[in-house]
Parts: structure tokens; sequence; C-alpha cells
């Protein structure tokens, strides 16, 4: 609590003084109005305790949530890449500096010189905004759909594909509620019903214990009768009248008035009766006429790349995976790898995929990044009508370019590419450091231009591509050149 706010509430109790004493002079002159001064003193020192109690119990709030974020900070920094790496730990890293941090500065109450407030205005301009915070929230629905998880072991943390060893974290009433308005706000009632139902759960079973925590700083409450009233709406426009009807039942039984509910109820009940045949007994949620499911998506490569992220590919048959092998490579007994060729091996034949192993140093790989941090923008594709770069939901990363020119490293790995795969790099485009985010990903694509898009990569001045070279250096880095 800042000395401003201290400052405020005397100067609120001072001016009711005033007054009091301005309508009622001489009052020094009567007992008996003395004695009705002594209770509105009494009063005003009621008041004051509750506002001194009132102040403390914040301060302790706020302290609590100190120590939290004190600890998690502690594990978060000292792997940030790999706590990073757990799609909630992300998007609540979003969450709490595109929200709490400011709902934390209005509760302080300082003054604006104050040491801290004037540190948290100047940084909080580099702070996520809700684009960010929505952001986040759509890379956690994407990641529950593609790895078919369900919200309850999301929820909690447990993830496929992470380490014992990486950090956990569980999505509270509070985040759940958050994720489910974001998928509102997209009209996409599906993924609506599924975290709000989620956020309901949890709130029926006490919560997770975290909300406790950052209570302090919730701006709004999170209560069933909201997270029903979001439910019975999104089943609704999924067409489920008898779910609909059922959330908005148990939405009344708790708020008798609730307006719309109660509107809601005889619009839900006229219309389920203009659909039963007379004498039909209601059906109840979950029973036929109430299948409900993912909305279609436009994407006719869908299927199969989602199962690819889930190592759920096509096979090859044993006979065809038999001819694939793994070598040592020499190029033809280049210069350089006649003494120390790379680990080849065969990864896919048709297309010809082909992996090397330990081709760039940790050194070489951290000063890359280095050199590409400052950079990183949001990665951008080319329109295949216009052909503007410009952003897309489709791609979410950003992404560093890098000249031969710029320094040693980037030089050294342009000549490995070059050495290990006899391509020409000069024609090759500039090393493109790729960044993906929370539930990054970039859709199916070609990287070649096709025959409706005669004029792609007409600015480089290299003709088509005929290949791509990844290095996978971590989980979120790919460093990417075309030739």
């Amino acid at each position: 609590m800042g000395l401003f706010g201290v400052t405020y509430g005397w100067m609120l109790i001072f001016i009711l003084l005033f007054s009091s004493s301005s309508a009622h002079s001489d009052v020094f002159t009567s007992i008996g109005q003395m004695t009705d001064l002594l209770f509105v003193e009494k009063d005003l020192v009621s008041s004051l305790k509750d506002y001194i109690r009132a102040e403390e119990s914040k301060l302790e709030q706020i302290k609590k949530w100190a120590d939290r974020l004190d600890i998690l900070s502690a594990v978060a920094t000292e792997d940030p890449e790999a706590f990073l790496g757990h799609p909630v730990n992300a998007f609540k890293l979003m969450k709490r500096l595109n929200t709490e941090w400011g709902e934390l500065e209005s509760l302080v109450l300082s003054d604006t010189s104050h040491a801290f407030i004037s540190n948290l205005t100047i940084r909080r301009q580099h702070f996520p905004n809700d684009e960010d915070q929505s952001g986040a929230a759509k890379a956690l629905t994407r990641l529950l759909d593609t790895y078919r998880l369900d919200t309850d072991s999301f929820s909690s943390g447990e993830l496929p594909g992470l380490s014992q060893s990486s950090p956990r974290s569980s999505l509270s009433v509070s985040d759940c509620f958050d994720l489910g308005k974001v998928a509102y706000s997209e009209a996409d009632y599906y993924h609506t019903e599924l975290w709000m139902t989620q956020a309901l759960k949890q709130l029926d079973a006490g919560g997770p214990g975290e909300d406790q925590a950052s209570v302090a700083v919730d701006a709004v409450a999170v209560d069933a009768v909201t997270i029903l009233d979001y439910l019975s709406f999104s089943v609704y426009q999924q067409g489920a009248l008898e779910a609909a009807l059922d959330f908005t039942r148990r939405l009344l039984a708790l708020d008798p008035v609730h307006q719309r509910a109660n509107g809601n109820l005889k619009y839900f009940e006229f219309q389920l009766a203009k659909r039963r045949p007379a004498g039909e007994r209601g059906v109840r949620p979950g029973e036929k006429g109430e299948t409900r499911g993912r909305p279609a998506d436009y994407l006719p490569e869908r299927k199969q790349y989602e199962q690819l992220c889930r190592g759920e590919g096509i096979r090859m048959t044993p006979r065809r995976q038999s001819r694939l092998f793994c070598r040592y490579y020499d190029n033809n007994r280049h210069p350089m790898y006649v003494i120390g060729p790379v680990k080849q091996e065969d990864e896919w034949d048709r297309p010809l995929i082909l992996r090397y192993h330990d081709i760039v140093s940790d050194t070489e790989i951290e000063r890359v990044k280095e050199l590409a941090k400052p950079r990183l923008r949001r990665a951008t594709i080319s329109n295949p009508v216009t052909g503007v770069l410009e952003p897309a939901h489709y791609r979410i990363s950003k992404s560093a370019w890098l000249g031969a020119f710029e320094h040693p490293v980037v030089d050294r790995i342009n000549q490995r590419i070059e050495d290990i795969t006899g391509l020409d790099v000069s024609t090759a485009e500039e090393l493109q450091v790729a960044n993906y985010g929370v539930g990054g990903q970039y859709e199916p694509h070609f990287d070649f231009r096709r025959k409706d898009e005669p004029d792609a990569f007409e600015e480089l001045g290299t003709g088509n591509r005929i290949a791509t070279w990844l290095l996978y250096v971590s989980n979120h880095y790919v460093i990417i050149t075309s030739s």
C-alpha cells in the first residue's frame, strides 16, 4: 500500500467530519448533540478499522501472490525454453502479463511516483496484449484437438510427450473460463462447451488451490451462474435443445430471477414442444438428437496433418522399410568429410527425405539464436493471389533472416550445407531462423512455386526452389534454408 492510498483514506474521513460540523454549528453548546457525535466518531473508528483490515488483507493477498510468482519465476528461469515448452505454462504467462499484472497495479493504489508502480508502468508497454492472450488460448485449444486430449488431463497439466522433469502447471477455474470465452468470441461453440464444462467441473470440485493465491487480482469472479449461462447458449447454438434446457434449469436453481435465463427457458421449452410428436417423452442430454462434435475444417489435409503430429502417419511396408539405411557419408570423398564423415539416415524414400545428425554444435546454435532473437518478427506467407507477404493464422511463429556476411558462424553453416548436399548456396536464400511459440504450427504448404504462382520468388532472381534444408536446434527453434 503506497502513501497515496493512506492519504486518500484520511482525506475522505476529514471531509466527512468537516461537512458534519458545518451542518450543525455550535454543537459544543449541547451535550445532547455532542452525545450524537460520540456515536458518529465511534462509527468512523469502526469504519477506519474496517479500512485498515481491508488494506492488511489486500497486502496479505498481494504478498501470497508475489511469493507464488517468486517461486514460479525461479523455476521458470532455470530453463526458460523447457518451461515454455509446456503449452499451459506459456498460456498462463500470457495471461499473467496481460491481465493479472494490470489488475495488481490497480489493486496497489499507490502514488504513480512510487518506484514499483513507475517500474511496472514502464515495463507494461512491452507486455503482451489481449491479442497475445487470445492467441495463446487458441493455441491450447489447437493442441487439445491435434493430440486428441481431454480437457481434464489438459487442465491437470498431464500432457503427452513431455519429460518427467518438465515443470508442471495446471489450469484453474478462471483459466478454463477464459479459454471458453475466447472460443465463444470466435463463435466456436463446440470448444466453448468443452472449456466451460471443465471450468464448471473444477468449480464444483472446489477448484485448484492456485485460484486461492490469485484471487487478489481476479477482475471477474467466475461463478457457476456465469458458466452455465455460456454453456446453455453454446449447446443451443449446436442444436442441442435438451442440453440447453438442462443447463438453463440448473442456472435458475442458483439464480431464480436471472432475466435472460428465464426468457431462454420459455423459448427452449417452446422449441422442444414444436419438435416432439405428441406424447413423446423428453430426451436427456447425451441421448438422441444430442450429438455434437468438432466443427468441420476447411483444410483438406487436416486429418493427415494431425495424424503426423501424433505419430500416426502413413506407414511403410516392411519391404519398403528394409531399403532405408543409416550410413557415414562423405559426399563422394569431399575433402572436409573424408576423415570425419557425417551421419546420414534415410528418413523417407518418395519423396527423398534425409536426416543428418550432429551437424552444428551447441555453441553455434546458441550464437545463431543470439543473432536472431533481436530481429524476430511475426512470420509471413506469400499471398498466392497478390504475392504480397502477410501474416497468417495458420503460421504461428516468428522468424529472422541471417546473411552469411553478418557473422562467421552463419557463413560456416552455409558452407557446411553446401559441402554436405552438393547444392550451390550462392543461389540459396538467407538462413531463416524460425521460433515457434505456444501451440506453434505451420499448416501443410508447398515450399516451391506451383504452376498457378508464376511470379513467386521472382524478386530473388534465383528461380524456383528445389530443396529445403532444416536444422532442428531445439523444440522451438528451426534454421531453414531453401535452394
